[in-house]
C-alpha cells in the first residue's frame, strides 16, 4: 500500500458512529468535460473551426494555454486539508483524439502523476470522444471497450443484447433498422474494468446526446443512452452479481430527467437503492441549488457520478463511496459581466477552462 493515499479520520464525525481514530485509504474519482479540447491540426473530422485559420483562430499558443489551464484543475480536484493527492481516476469528454490526452498528461502539473490513458475514437459528428485517465501505480486496467449508442432521427434505439451475448461481443442484434442516413452519430459509452489497489471496479464514461433541437425533441436520444448504460450494468452483474460499478459523465440531462430516473433507475437516497441499483449523490446536490453548468441564467447538474449498491454498504472493509463534490474554485469562475458566476470558458480575449465544472467522489477503505 506504499502508493496509497492514507488519511486519519475521527470516525464519529465522518460516519456518526462510536468515536475512535482509524486510518483510511482514500481515492478521488473525477469527471470533467474539457469543452472542445482540440489540437491545431486539420484532420478529416469536422475540426476546421479549431485550426489556426478556422473560426476560433486556434493557435498553438491558445492550445497550450488550454492544456495548462485544464492540468491546473485536474491537479487540484478533490484536494483539501485531508486529501492532498490528484484524482486516481479521471473520466473526460469533448476531446478530439488520444493525442490531446497525451499532451495533457505531459503538462508540468500532471507529468509526475504518471497517468495512463484509455481512449477510442467515436463516430460523433463533431469528432469529439470520451476518455479515461488513471494513475498507473494505483489502478490497473484489465479490459476496456467502447459501446456504440445507435439512435436515429425520429426514433431512439439502443443496442439490444440477447441473453446469450455479453457486452464484449458488441453485437447489434435486435436493433431496429432505419435508413443509414437517418442515424444520429454520437459518442460511444466507454467501459473500463480494472483493479483499484487490488479491488476490481467497473467504470462507465458517458457523454450523452445534446439538447440540439430542443430538450423535449431530443429527450428520446438521452433516454436511449440511459437504457443502454443500464443494459451494460446488467450485463456486468450477470457475470458477477457483486460487481462494483461507477457511472460518470456529462449526461446533458439533469438528475430529475427520465433518462436518469427511469433509464438508469438512479435513486436520491441510499436507503432506496436495492440490489443491482444505483445511487446518485448529485440529485440532492441539485435540490440544494448547486450547478455544474449554466444556460440562460439557469443552472443545472448535467455532470454526474453515480455508484452501485455494492459501493454504499458502509462497512468500509473494501472500497466504499464516502461523499461527492463539485470543484468550482474562484479561479475557474467568470468574475464580471453578463456571465458572472458561470464557469470561465474560452472567449476571443481569454483562454479559460470549460463551460462545465468538474465533479468528483471519494472512495475510501479502512486500513487494517
Amino acid at each position: 500500500m506504499k502508493n496509497a493515499i492514507v488519511v486519519w479520520f475521527v470516525l464519529f464525525s465522518m460516519l456518526g458512529v462510536t468515536a475512535q481514530t482509524k486510518k483510511y485509504i482514500v481515492h478521488t474519482v473525477a469527471f470533467y468535460n474539457f469543452e472542445n479540447l482540440f489540437d491545431t491540426i486539420n484532420n478529416p473530422n469536422f475540426d476546421e473551426e479549431w485550426t489556426p485559420k478556422g473560426l476560433q483562430r486556434w493557435t498553438s499558443k491558445k492550445y497550450n494555454q488550454k492544456l495548462e489551464n485544464l492540468s491546473r484543475v485536474l491537479k487540484q480536484i478533490g484536494t483539501n486539508d485531508q486529501q492532498k493527492e490528484a484524482p486516481t481516476i479521471i473520466g473526460c469528454s469533448e476531446i478530439e483524439n488520444r493525442g490531446v490526452l497525451e499532451d495533457l498528461i505531459k503538462q508540468p502539473n500532471l507529468i509526475n502523476e504518471d497517468y495512463g490513458i484509455v481512449h477510442y475514437d467515436s463516430p460523433d459528428k463533431r469528432g469529439i470522444d470520451v476518455g479515461f485517465l488513471y494513475k498507473k501505480k494505483q489502478f490497473r486496467p484489465t479490459s476496456s471497450i467502447n459501446i456504440p449508442l445507435i439512435i436515429y432521427k425520429g426514433n431512439a434505439v439502443a443496442i439490444e443484447n440477447t441473453d446469450n451475448e455479453t457486452i464484449e461481443d458488441k453485437a447489434d442484434n435486435d436493433v431496429t433498422v432505419f435508413a443509414k442516413n437517418n442515424r444520429v452519430y454520437t459518442r460511444d459509452i466507454l467501459l473500463v474494468t480494472g483493479f483499484l489497489d487490488g479491488e476490481e471496479i467497473n467504470i462507465l464514461v458517458n457523454h450523452w446526446p445534446s439538447r440540439s433541437g430542443g430538450e423535449k425533441k431530443s429527450s428520446p436520444f438521452r433516454e436511449a443512452a440511459g437504457k443502454l448504460a443500464r443494459k451494460i450494468m446488467d450485463s456486468i452483474y450477470k457475470v458477477n452479481p457483486n460487481s462494483k460499478i461507477i457511472l460518470m459523465g456529462d449526461l446533458n440531462d439533469g438528475t430529475y430527467n427520465k433518462s436518469v430516473k427511469e433509464g438508469l433507475g438512479a435513486k436520491l437516497k441510499k436507503s432506496e437503492v436495492r440490489q443491482f441499483g444505483i445511487f446518485n449523490p448529485f440529485e440532492q446536490m441539485a435540490k440544494d441549488g448547486n450547478s455544474t453548468l449554466f444556460y440562460r441564467d439557469a443552472g443545472d447538474i448535467f455532470d454526474q457520478i453515480m455508484v452501485s449498491e455494492t459501493l454504499i454498504k458502509n462497512d468500509f472493509s473494501t472500497f466504499e463511496y464516502w461523499k461527492s463534490g463539485i470543484y468550482n474554485k474562484p479561479f475557474m469562475i467568470t468574475k464580471y459581466g453578463r456571465y458572472a458566476g458561470y464557469p470561465l470558458r474560452h472567449t476571443e480575449s481569454e483562454i479559460g477552462f470549460s463551460d462545465h465544472f468538474p465533479v468528483y467522489v471519494y472512495l475510501i477503505k479502512e486500513m487494517k
